[in-house]
């Protein structure tokens, strides 16, 4: 479906949704290098360019890309950092647009302290 929607050149929130499912898939099926690569390499860059950094869905990538690095039994210390960050910066642009009561925006607080959970017991 994913690859279909993007051959057709479909609305970017359909593409995203798609991919969204996808990754999602790949995520719960253990193959996070396939869900990372999708995520990092070809949806990141179209939301970004055609909904922009502080779109809902353009955050959900990244919230994705968090929780496939996250989950992965094989990541490195710098896996976790990288995911650090990019929650930091996602949470901090949620609050912005949505505010501190939204519930993506406190879901997403708890994404940061389950990958701070995951850098402490990896020291």
């Amino acid at each position: 479906i994913y690859a279909r929607r993007v051959a057709m050149a479909g609305a970017a929130d359909d593409i995203v949704l798609a991919g969204g499912n996808l990754s999602s898939a790949l995520i719960t099926a253990g193959r996070f290098a396939e869900a990372k690569t999708l995520l990092r390499d070809e949806m990141l860059p179209m939301a970004r360019q055609s909904l922009g950094p502080t779109h809902g869905f353009c955050m959900d990538i990244e919230e994705w890309l968090v929780e496939a690095l996250r989950m992965d039994p094989n990541a490195t210390r710098d896996d976790l950092r990288e995911a650090e960050t990019i929650m930091q910066d996602v949470l901090q642009r949620r609050r912005r647009v949505f505010g501190p009561a939204h519930p993506s925006t406190a879901w997403c607080e708890g994404e940061l302290a389950r990958v701070r959970e995951a850098l402490a017991i990896r020291r």
